[in-house]
């Protein structure tokens, strides 16, 4: 089990081209942030120009005239940013943009919540969270969820908060969740990395190669877009042998390893390896 002083999770960098093309949804502030570091650099080719002008637009779209307007008059690269909105760039270059910006879920509001919901506990607890809210939280994932998800069953003292728990859930837009840990790889128990304590809480999340393997083994379309997220950002000789040292249960159900080989062969364009 790995503890809190390690560094066990990469940081998600805004990187503009990163960040639009490895993510199936895109916060407009993280957006905002990343067309203002492309174009302070130099020099910019006309795709580059391009995707710069179609992210204004779509972040036009999304929060409204005056508030692009703020923005931009806000930006240290105002000008520059002016000057490639109105060049004539031709047809937009990135038409799924718009639809790809959504608010999404902030690691910091999850501490929040976690921190809230540490407080109001009577007792220590632990809560082992997995599921897209693990992968949030390190920055490898970059999308809205409403599920924060726990490994096995949500804790008694949790349960027992009642209509606290209901409140909470309401005013952070998170339900808690649960999933049995057999959809997770062998010993995943022993690869945990702490989170930290939030109040009488100790939060655990599990490692990012086994959610990415849970996940293989899905039918679900956003757990295929959370793969397509990740894979570039995990080495594929790890991801290959733990598939065979720790997926051996999951493999032996026919219906999830059609499941995995389908995944793979998208991700990567081969057989799943034996």
């Amino acid at each position: 089990m790995t503890g809190a002083g390690e560094p066990a999770m990469t940081v998600h960098t805004k990187d503009l081209w990163r960040l639009v093309l490895g993510n199936p949804q895109v916060d407009p502030a993280d957006l905002a942030e990343a067309v203002e570091g492309q174009a302070g650099q130099e020099p910019l080719d006309f795709r580059t120009r391009l995707l710069i002008r179609d992210s204004i637009v779509a972040l036009q779209q999304h929060w409204g005239q005056r508030r692009l307007k703020a923005w931009l008059a806000s930006s240290p690269v105002r000008r520059r940013l002016e000057a490639i909105w109105q060049e004539d760039l031709g047809s937009p270059g990135f038409p799924f943009l718009v639809g790809q910006i959504v608010e999404t879920t902030k690691p910091e509001e999850v501490q929040q919540f976690l921190r809230e919901l540490g407080e109001q506990l009577h007792r220590p607890e632990r809560l082992v969270v997995g599921g897209s809210v693990a992968l949030i939280l390190p920055g490898y994932l970059s999308r809205r969820t409403q599920d924060l998800d726990v490994v096995d069953e949500i804790p008694r003292e949790v349960r027992a908060l009642g209509k606290a728990l209901r409140d909470l859930a309401q005013r952070y837009r998170f339900q808690l969740a649960h999933f049995q840990s057999h959809y997770l790889p062998k010993g995943w128990d022993q690869r945990l990395h702490s989170l930290g304590s939030f109040g009488r809480l100790q939060v655990y999340l599990v490692d990012v190669y086994d959610v990415f393997l849970s996940k293989l083994f899905s039918a679900r379309e956003k757990d295929r877009d959370d793969l397509r997220a990740l894979a570039p950002q995990l080495d594929k000789e790890i991801l290959v042998r733990k598939l065979g040292e720790t997926t051996a249960s999951l493999a032996s159900d026919p219906q999830f390893r059609k499941h995995a080989e389908h995944n793979w062969y998208i991700l990567y364009g081969e057989a799943l390896p034996s």
